[in-house]
């Protein structure tokens, strides 16, 4: 068995398919069907059960999974929103919830893989390395970040990533991301507007280094991001947090001129400024090291911005498929 937190959503769906294309079938899915994109995210996929997130917590903690034949459990279940103020609610979610299920992992030498976040690295001022000795320096721009970090320390700390992976995700975007409202990738929330032949909007830069939409992040479709985490998942030896990214920073201009493309439009963008509760928080670059991606044997190369994008937008995003419901490669 293989549990997968946070399976109807994103990234955890986008593992639930991974796995199944690789036979797995014998998973339990933990997530909240809360939105009709999310039940749409599972309907493809081949799994035994699906839990709700208290519900799961409540039997692990009760010892409902001690005797189960657990593999791993594969923890993307997270409140994501970079903007969450709540305090409270990121405490018990992010940060608990994650330590209960390392914990239990240990305590049962269960192969243990949760989400961290690129958004430890705040504005990259103590550079994008995913070494232990090196998570203190880091200062994330927003509590979501915060909470990322903390676990990271938590675990480091604890000695529990002797054997558990962190997996610290970057820009990642595509297909059954539609669920996530204004987190959705760029890709995602301007697809109609482009299609309808309007201007793609982008916000105007705030640092004097960067050009209006010359801003760049570390772009990773999330077929890549699931490939690398199955990866690690498989490696034994490797363990500790490690980046999950391209490992080239992109920019937004390239992600706008890559949807128009995959549109066959001609390319019309529009700059706007950048809102005033984004300004603190907004990460002008961001770039993974995936140096012990590497070291641990990762060699598969990552899907370039363009054709990751023209195959997002032409098999996905136009027949409004989710992952399942389309193989491309």
């Amino acid at each position: 068995m293989i549990i997968v937190t946070g399976g109807a959503g994103f990234i955890g769906s986008a593992l639930v398919w991974a796995l199944n294309a690789r036979g797995e079938r014998d998973i339990v899915i933990v997530d909240a069907l809360d939105h009709d994109e999310k039940e749409h995210n599972v309907a493809p996929l081949a799994y035994e059960r699906l839990l709700g997130g208290n519900e799961f917590r409540q039997q692990l903690a009760a010892g409902e999974f001690d005797r189960a034949e657990v593999k791993a459990v594969l923890h993307m279940g997270a409140i994501s929103s970079t903007t969450e103020q709540d305090w409270n609610k990121l405490q018990d979610v992010n940060v608990s919830f994650t330590q209960e299920i390392i914990r239990w992992c240990a305590d049962h030498s269960v192969r243990c893989v949760y989400a961290s976040s690129g958004a430890v690295y705040g504005d990259g001022a103590a550079g994008y390395s995913d070494e232990a000795a090196l998570f203190d320096r880091l200062q994330p721009l927003n509590l979501y970040g915060k909470s990322k970090l903390l676990v990271d320390i938590w675990a480091r700390d604890g000695g529990y990533l002797k054997s558990a992976v962190g997996v610290r995700y970057f820009n990642v975007f595509g297909p059954d991301e539609y669920h996530k409202k204004h987190m959705r990738s760029v890709i995602a929330k301007k697809f109609d507007e482009v299609q309808r032949g309007e201007a793609l909007k982008l916000f105007r830069s705030n640092n004097v280094q960067y050009k209006d939409g010359e801003q760049q992040r570390d772009f990773l479709y999330v077929k890549d991001a699931a490939a690398a985490t199955s990866f690690l998942l498989d490696q034994p030896q490797a363990a500790g947090v490690f980046n999950i990214g391209t490992g080239r920073a992109r920019t937004w201009n390239d992600v706008a001129h890559g949807l128009f493309g995959a549109l066959r439009r001609q390319p019309c963008i529009e700059y706007i400024d950048l809102p005033a509760d984004l300004k603190d928080q907004y990460q002008n670059f961001t770039q993974a090291d995936i140096t012990r991606l590497r070291a641990a044997g990762w060699r598969q190369k990552m899907t370039s911005l363009e054709d990751a994008v023209t195959e997002y937008v032409q098999q996905y995003l136009i027949p409004h498929r989710h992952l399942g419901e389309y193989t491309a490669f």
